[in-house]
């Protein structure tokens, strides 16, 4: 039997939280901020997580919106890939749709990961 694929975590600062599944039905891995940072009205922002993590290989991570964000407060995720070898700090771009600034506060729940297989066959030109 082979052996279940292990997501690593590191905290990078205290400020980091472990990502956890909210339920064993959860697709992903809740992430939370780690700083306090305000997204203008119509604008964005980089929020970091303080988390290095290990994708198992044959995965990536795909950084994926919270709905509850989505639906109260017109906050979307941008450019989600985590490659199996990235080993920085996570950072979650936020794009904020609605015409109020956003205050994110450390801890705050912000997006989730999910991890997905990924088939890497070799490219031939043809």
């Amino acid at each position: 039997q082979a052996a279940r694929p292990m997501l690593k975590v590191k905290k990078l600062s205290d400020a980091a939280c472990i990502p956890y599944r909210a339920s064993d039905g959860s697709a992903g891995y809740d992430l939370s901020s780690a700083e306090d940072k305000e997204i203008p009205a119509r604008g964005k922002a980089l929020i970091k997580t303080d988390l290095a993590v290990a994708i198992p290989p044959g995965h990536y991570g795909r950084i994926a919106p919270r709905s509850s964000l989505a639906w109260k407060h017109s906050i979307d995720v941008g450019a989600g890939v985590i490659d199996s070898d990235y080993r920085g700090n996570v950072g979650v771009i936020l794009f904020n749709f609605s015409d109020e600034p956003f205050k994110v506060a450390k801890k705050d729940r912000i997006a989730q990961l999910i991890l997905e297989q990924i088939s890497t066959p070799p490219v031939e030109e043809v």
